[in-house]
């Protein structure tokens, strides 16, 4: 006589049928990152998942864990390894006049209108290691303003804060750097902002007197001050959309008057609910200026 199996006997004890594995990974993930904001209070819960679920692998393997709930085990009961996950999820790729042409147009379009305040604050959101705060610092010098210029670094990362601080990197990296400075519309020779020691160079320390390193979380903390110009670039593209909207109206309510955003050049604020109190200063390099 065939075996005849009932369904019901083939459910869980509360009558639930198994999750499909994709399903499973799914509920894994928002597991971790809802442990993760509990624990710690940093939150990933909205950032892009494909990017998040293929960092936490990285993590989980590079730890020797066959799962991503073994991960979150890890995690919530190891500060270490919370760190060394914290370095996988925060996005750290940057270099000092990344993209000239952003450069360029910062000189050529955005100093004209911080030349018109007293005083300028500017916050470099996600500032990572610090070669764009730094690279900020050396344009307004060379512009006559930094001298009544703040600006705000700030990154999720306290680690990265600490790197950014020493304002030392890799002397391999100086001549990328300079050619980018160049190309940028530099007006000196790109080795008087630095010292050579050793493997490194050491930027002066003259460049960093006007800048605050601080941890901010984008996802989670609120306007701190108001800005005559925000930076934010290649940092939004890993988060969805919920908290890119969330991210825009944070940066629209610490953004004064005439204010300048400057985004990535994958990202925009075309389809956010603050789209139409900005107009373009330059629709390659994705500057933007607050009107209302």
């Amino acid at each position: 006589m065939a075996l005849r199996i009932e369904r019901s006997a083939l459910l869980g004890p509360s009558g639930f049928e198994p999750v499909k594995r994709n399903d499973l990974e799914n509920l894994e993930i928002d597991l971790v990152l809802e442990g993760i904001y509990q624990q710690y209070g940093f939150d990933f819960r909205d950032y892009a998942r494909g990017s998040i679920k293929r960092r936490l692998w990285r993590r989980a393997y590079a730890e020797g864990l066959e799962s991503i709930s073994g991960l979150q085990e890890r995690v919530l009961h190891d500060q270490d390894t919370m760190n060394r996950l914290l370095e996988d999820l925060s996005i750290n790729v940057t270099s000092m006049f990344r993209d000239p042409e952003f450069y360029l147009a910062i000189r050529q379009k955005v100093v004209p209108l911080l030349r018109t305040y007293p005083f300028i604050r500017i916050w470099n959101a996600g500032c990572s290691t610090g070669e764009e705060t730094l690279s900020l610092a050396i344009l307004l010098r060379e512009e006559g303003l930094i001298d009544r210029t703040k600006i705000y670094a700030t990154d999720i990362n306290e680690n990265v804060l600490d790197l950014a601080k020493q304002g030392v990197f890799p002397l391999d990296k100086m001549r990328d750097y300079t050619e980018n400075y160049i190309a940028a519309g530099g007006k000196t020779a790109f080795s008087e902002y630095y010292t050579a020691n050793g493997q490194g160079a050491r930027f002066n320390e003259s460049l960093t007197e006007n800048i605050i390193f601080a941890q901010h979380n984008l996802a989670s903390d609120r306007s701190f001050n108001e800005f005559q110009m925000i930076v934010c670039r290649n940092v939004m593209i890993y988060f969805d959309r919920s908290l890119q909207e969330r991210v825009h109206g944070l940066f629209y309510s610490s953004l004064g008057m005439s204010g300048v955003l400057a985004l990535g050049r994958k990202e925009s604020i075309k389809f956010t609910r603050h789209a139409s109190a900005y107009e373009e200063i330059d629709v390659n390099e994705k500057l933007y200026k607050r009107v209302r």
